[in-house]
Order: structure tokens, then sequence, then C-alpha cells
């Protein structure tokens, strides 16, 4: 390390024993954030809606309050946003996240109260680099420019005072000052509310600063990247920051990215560590290289419950606490956090590939699975499923969407696919050969896939739409979702996301 870079980590030593600390005891650690919590619930309407108090147990807990999503706390939210105090969070809340877990028209807005903005998301910021540095003493981090690319905000037209925008956009303008000496671009710039003239300001900004680290959605951190090459006529990004070493990257799943990243950046020094830092909280770090799986965090303010897949849908599902969780389970996370949310279902599907310590892999989401016809395809599924096929036709999937199609003349369906690559129109016969492998493979990696195509009998074979680079990105800047941490849904039960999609880009050929 750099003597800068040292100074800092050795100052921060502390933390790193008091993460591992939290490992140790993980109930007794997740038992204190529940109490954190009701600590401060217990001054809220909420709480007295539903006999809320520090002196409630675990189960009791669970007992008295519902689990919760949106639609459930909305009001509350609503009321939050016109300046009434002591809602669902001690005192008054200013500003509020706007989810870019969907991309559906209606916009959801999650409280993001001082204390959850410290305790959890700074937090999760901050450890995510002294893990980093923990594992990197060959890192000049602090003697470079960390290069963050997020969202904006702006006043929202509910209320007097409340401000909303990407979490992304909350934290760039809440960031603590050590954050804002090393980063780039400007405040100013980052905040625009315009992205493709946000996009060229930033352009103009880094193209010539000493970029150390990346930080920000693969898919719109590839967009940026490749202006900044095509600006400087660079073939690679170690050309343009020869000291680049980290891209710390969350929102989607990096692996159907990660060949275009080593090409763009062919440096032997560059890493890459995923985070799971959602609208909703900070909840996962990759502590280890040489794991794909994340840490899940345990002293951030956030008491997690699980449910089990099959039952995300029950009126009353079974929650399960982290010491009854199982290994290769899909579960839908519940979370309790000093951000207002109680038993609140984020959405997200997670497993588990270690009980000790305790590491996740996001599988999916609730609502983002194609089960049509019993084949329960996820998008981890997929996702593997597309990296694989990419590395045999040598190309990349940057972008995709997967539907079921009925067909009820024959009483069978099939799903079909719009995809876009990061490489020229491919041939009929390159592509119908594509179609066959990536079918294949979802054959290999689901049983209940492989059982529905057997012989035809309930799926017949998939079918892939191909589109020009950049169809998805004119489909979500007609929708007013263009950057940021807005990404596309991988897969639907229904064909809303496909259709709208596929419209959009006739429309624009037509023109």
């Amino acid at each position: 390390m750099d003597i800068k870079t040292r100074l800092v980590y050795t100052f921060m030593k502390s933390r790193i024993r008091a993460i591992e600390k939290s490992f140790e005891e993980p109930m007794e650690t997740q038992e204190t954030q529940l109490r954190l919590i009701l600590n401060e619930v217990g001054k809220t309407i909420y709480a007295r809606k539903f006999g809320l108090d520090n002196n409630c147990s675990i189960r009791t807990f669970q007992d008295r309050c519902p689990i919760n999503d949106y639609e459930s706390l909305s009001s509350y939210i609503i009321d939050m946003m016109q300046g009434q105090k002591n809602v669902l969070v001690p005192g008054r809340c200013d500003w509020f996240a706007q989810s870019s877990g969907t991309t559906s028209s209606r916009s959801k807005y999650l409280p993001v109260p001082r204390k959850h903005l410290q305790q959890c998301h700074f937090r999760g910021g901050s450890d995510t680099l002294w893990i980093y540095l923990n594992n990197r003493p060959d890192s000049h981090f602090f003697n470079t420019k960390g290069l963050v690319l997020g969202g904006s905000f702006k006043p929202v037209n509910i209320g007097l005072t409340a401000k909303a925008g990407d979490l992304s956009s909350i934290l760039i303008e809440k960031m603590p000052r050590l954050g804002n000496c090393i980063r780039v671009p400007h405040k100013k710039v980052l905040l625009m509310n315009e992205w493709e003239t946000k996009m060229e300001a930033i352009v103009q900004e880094v193209k010539d600063a000493n970029v150390g680290s990346l930080s920000g959605v693969p898919s719109w951190m590839l967009v940026m990247i490749k202006k900044v090459l095509a600006t400087k006529g660079c073939e690679n990004l170690s050309e343009v920051w020869p000291n680049l070493e980290v891209f710390f990257h969350g929102g989607i799943n990096f692996d159907p990215y990660r060949e275009i990243y080593k090409e763009l950046i062919p440096s032997q020094r560059m890493q890459y560590m995923e985070t799971f830092n959602a609208s909703e909280g900070f909840f996962g770090i990759q502590d280890d290289p040489s794991i794909s799986s994340m840490r899940l965090m345990l002293d951030y303010g956030v008491f997690y419950e699980f449910i089990p897949f099959d039952e995300v849908d029950s009126e009353q599902p079974s929650t399960l606490t982290l010491d009854k969780v199982s290994l290769h389970t899909p579960y839908a996370m519940v979370i309790s956090t000093l951000g207002g949310l109680y038993r609140y279902k984020i959405g997200d599907l997670v497993s588990f590939d270690s009980l000790n310590p305790y590491r996740i892999k996001i599988c999916g989401r609730t609502k983002c699975y194609i089960n049509a016809f019993g084949e329960e395809l996820m998008v981890d599924n997929a996702e593997k499923a597309i990296t694989e096929v990419s590395k045999l036709f040598d190309t990349s999937i940057i972008e995709y969407t997967a539907a079921p199609l009925l067909m009820k003349e024959k009483g069978k369906g099939r799903h079909e696919w719009l995809i876009e690559f990061d490489s020229d129109m491919l041939d009929k016969a390159t592509l119908h050969l594509l179609e066959s492998k990536l079918d294949e493979k979802l054959r290999e990696l689901n049983s209940d896939y492989d059982a529905k195509r057997y012989k035809d009998m309930t799926l017949l074979p998939l079918k892939i739409t191909q589109l020009p680079r950049g169809t998805f990105h004119q489909w979500l800047e007609r929708r007013g979702k263009l950057g940021g941490q807005h990404k596309v849904p991988r897969l639907s039960n229904t064909r809303n996301y496909y259709d709208s999609i596929l419209k959009s880009y006739q429309e624009l050929t037509q023109k």
C-alpha cells in the first residue's frame, strides 16, 4: 500500500475486528439489532397500532407485527412525505429513495432517515472498502480517484420539504467528507437529471483523471466505459486509467458481463467486488474474491427473516430466523430496519452457500420468474445458462428479457426471449443454433424445465428475437427510466414487459 492508503486502513482496523466479532455470535448480534429497531419504532404511530415496544421478544414481535409489502405501508409513507412526524420512524423524514427495483410506471418511495443512512448504507459502503483493503495489501486506493456512477434526485410533488431520487443520488448528496475528497465526478455533475447530458459531462470530467476504482451498476458503467474509450481513442481501459484496480458492483448479476469487462480491462491487478445494496438497505459484501457469494452483514440495524420460496404467495407463510435456514434453498428476504420498514418483503430471493459464516447469493426476485407451465424457471438458472452459452459462441449477451407464450390451439407453450448482444446481428443459422444450446443448458440446470420440455409434451423449444444494440436503453428512456439503478426485468410470468419492449422497437424502426 502507498502511505496514504496504509494510514487510513490502519486507522480503521478496529472496524474489521468489530465485523468479525459480529459473526461469532450471529443470533446474539441479530437480537441486538432487533432491540435497536424496537427502541426506535416504540416512539411511532405504527408501534402503537400493533403494540410494539422494546420489551418484545423475537416471537412476540413476529406475532404482533404483520408481514408487509409496499402497499401495506404506503399510506404511512404518504403521511411522512407530507411532513407528519412519528409515523414509521421518530420525528420527521425528509428523504425518500425512489425504488429502482421495478420498471413499472408507479414509483415506490422508501424512507431514508438519517440514522438508517448512517447505520446501514454508509456503514455498508465503508465496510466494503475496509474489507477490500484487508484483502489487497498492494492497493493504492487513496492515491487515486473513485469514479461513482449514480442517479439523480429532485423534490417530489407531494409535501413541502420531501425530496426523492435513486438511493445512489441520496448517498452522493449525503456522502461523508472522506468520500467526497476522492470521488469523481463532482456532485453537481453526478446529480444532473438528464441522463444523456450527464453521461457526456461525466466522460469529459473523468477521461483524464487518475481513476483507481469504479462503483455502480455493471450495465450503465459499461455504457460510460465505452464512451470514455471512444472519446480517448483507446482500445481498453487500462490505457486510459493504468492505476484502475477494483470495480464495486451490484444491482444485477455480473456473470453475463464478466468477459466483456475482462476484455475492456485486461489489467492483472483488476478485482471485482459485489455488494448487495438495495433501496431498502445494505445487506451483503463479497468479502473473499475467490468466493462468488456475499457475507450477510449482521450489525447494520437490520433484523432478517426468510420465507421459503414455495410459501411466498401464502397468506400466512412461515418465517425463519437466521438460525433456522438451510443451505441451497431459495428464500424471500424479509427485513426490519431503522428506516421504518418492519417485516418488509423486499422482493429478492436469496440462497445460502454457507451457514458458518452466513453467505448468500441473490438467486432471483419473488416476481421475476416464469412458472406458466410448472417449469419454475428462476433468474439464477437463466443467468448461468446465458453465461455458458455466451462463451460457446464467443459473444456476450448484455440485455435480455423472457416471457411465456401460451399456444391455445396446441395446448402447449414456449418461452420467448428478446436478447441484445454486444456484437453485430447474428445470421439465422447461428441464432437458431444458439436457441438450441440455450434450451439445452436450461434443461441441464432446471429439472422442472427439463420435465416440461420432455418430448415437447408441455413446452416447445424456446425462441429468440435478437434486437440491435441500444434497444433496451431506448425502451427505458421512453419510460423515463434511463440511467441510475434502473434495469430491465429479466424474467416475467406475463408478457407485459416483453410486448412493451418489442412494440417500442417496432415503433422506433418505423420512424
